[in-house]
């Protein structure tokens, strides 16, 4: 495993200091490719990261084009959208001239053809992402990788970019990236706060199958990962 691990006194240091590490990748990118994506995790937790990178004035926003490594399968005026939590909390202020690429396409369900539909947009993403910053949940999923997950070997294994995937701690349908896809990336975060995510980590880290604690896929592709932690 090539992981790095980065400890913070409080969640507002952290977020500090991921937003800076994510926007050196930006200008990076922009600097050698003249454009730059990221991909960013939903939940409760990104919000004051999603913050202080949003007020990042010296990043060229018009040439960033964000999107999300997962997302529920629900429309925006949802507050279980992970895409309205990303409008509201980054692409305010200097960010608001950055793009959004949204992984819900439309309709109740993720069919084949909402799918493709999101797909074909995702085709469009600059390659590699610049940066992407995966969460963690109690479970040991990671965007949305479920244990139990209906197709979840497919969503480890599986060029993408995205595809369905249901499980029964996932609440409903998702959308998510690949983990070949989310691989793809100049710089790769894990982001947890708290001593409960930091005992999951710690058993994740030990021996047991990718299926009980799918997080494990991440750390074991080889891939470095850099965490950021805070109590």
């Amino acid at each position: 495993m090539s992981i790095e691990r980065r400890s913070f006194a409080d969640k507002s240091t952290l977020a500090r200091e991921l937003a800076e590490s994510v926007a050196d990748r930006i200008r990076a990118a922009i600097a050698e490719h003249g454009v730059a994506a990221i991909a960013v995790s939903g939940g409760s937790t990104p919000g004051k990261f999603f913050q202080a990178l949003g007020k990042t004035k010296d990043i060229d926003w018009s040439k960033v084009v964000v999107t999300l490594v997962d997302e529920r399968w629900v429309d925006e005026t949802s507050d279980r959208s992970n895409a309205a939590l990303v409008n509201e909390k980054m692409l305010q202020g200097p960010a608001a001239t950055a793009r959004f690429f949204p992984l819900y396409s439309g309709g109740d369900e993720p069919t084949e053809a909402a799918i493709a539909k999101t797909n074909a947009l995702m085709a469009d993403l600059p390659q590699p992402f610049a940066a992407v910053i995966l969460g963690m949940g109690n479970d040991g999923h990671t965007a949305s990788f479920f244990p139990g997950g209906d197709t979840l070997d497919a969503a480890l294994t599986q060029e993408g970019p995205t595809l369905a995937i249901r499980a029964p701690g996932a609440g409903e349908p998702r959308v998510t990236f690949t983990l070949p896809a989310l691989l793809k990336t100049d710089g790769l975060y894990l982001h947890i706060e708290g001593e409960g995510k930091a005992e999951v980590l710690e058993t994740a880290l030990g021996d047991g199958p990718v299926e009980d604690m799918p997080i494990r896929a991440v750390l074991r592709s080889g891939a470095p990962v850099t965490v950021y932690w805070c109590p």
